[in-house]
């Protein structure tokens, strides 16, 4: 084993304690100088051939019941918010419908060239006619033909990909159709995420991942190690709760440089609540 994937796998299972570990945090940065990162990169996600940026926009900070930190904003402000970043080389919009973000995605949209940004948004649906009404709701709230990405929000069962096959089924008809571009889920527990690292239905997977494991579905050691079986398949893995809903909010050089060392996921989300911190964390990613 090399020793910088040695040195990534250690900080995996260290988890909080890794955090105070300078001597690990210049050692990862000694064993790859020449790496740079960038909030604006534009990576491919996965095998679906959608490329976007390297940071996603989230709309989603405690996010529930048609509500989150960024809807607060209004439409006028989360829009100008998402606006900016597009300006500023942002392409990925991270949206769902229990946020309650479909219509500031929407108001930013029509000035935006749809080619150009990615939007991928979340159905709470379990069933087939449900998902499929949603998609019909969701473009029409969107104002858009098509989604880049439509996930099953929050599966947290262990057989989720048989208990509910008729909504994956819905949502690869879909695909066929036009109407996604690619399918996935966000993983809310263990055994959810084990299953969908063996799913070849899941193209596109949302895993929370963050050094200390805060409001994840596991130890980070644990979790890391389904995230690469993950990546090895193909599969798309995009990181949240990244700064551990705000837990880690005053060390964000050190959980940058944990989800960007692991080497496991082509993108990743946080949600920005204004302007200034938008363009901070675009600033502390390209100095992790």
């Amino acid at each position: 084993m090399r020793r910088r994937e040695f040195l990534v796998r250690s900080a995996a299972g260290l988890g909080g304690a890794w955090l105070t570990s300078k001597g690990v945090l210049r050692a990862l940065a000694e064993q790859n100088p020449l790496r740079k990162f960038s909030a604006t990169d534009t990576v491919t996600l996965g095998s679906t051939g959608i490329k976007t940026s390297r940071l996603a926009m989230g709309t989603g900070t405690v996010g529930y019941d048609h509500h989150s930190n960024q809807t607060a904003l209004g439409v006028k402000g989360l829009s100008e918010l998402l606006l900016t970043g597009y300006d500023r080389g942002l392409r990925f919009f991270d949206a769902a419908d229990s946020y309650g973000s479909h219509a500031h995605v929407a108001a930013a949209l029509k000035q935006l060239p749809r080619d150009k940004v990615t939007v991928l948004t979340k159905t709470w649906a379990r069933d087939a006619a449900g998902v499929r009404a949603d998609l019909d709701r969701f473009r029409r709230e969107l104002g858009t033909d098509y989604l880049d990405a439509c996930l099953m929000h929050c599966v947290t069962e262990a057989d989720w990909t048989t208990r509910f096959r008729g909504a994956m089924d819905a949502l690869e008809e879909a695909k066929a159709k036009g109407v996604i571009r690619a399918h996935g889920c966000s993983c809310h527990s263990i055994e959810a995420l084990r299953a969908a690292a063996k799913s070849p239905w899941v193209e596109i997977d949302f895993a929370r991942i963050n050094p200390i494991g805060s409001h994840m579905d596991g130890d980070p050691g644990t979790v890391v190690a389904v995230l690469r079986e993950m990546k090895a398949a193909g599969k798309a893995v995009v990181g949240m709760k990244i700064l551990g809903q705000g837990d880690l909010r005053a060390r964000q050089p050190e959980a940058l440089l944990y989800a960007l060392g692991l080497g496991l996921l082509d993108a990743f989300t946080i949600g920005a609540e204004s302007k200034s911190e938008q363009e901070d964390l675009i600033r502390r990613v390209a100095a992790a």
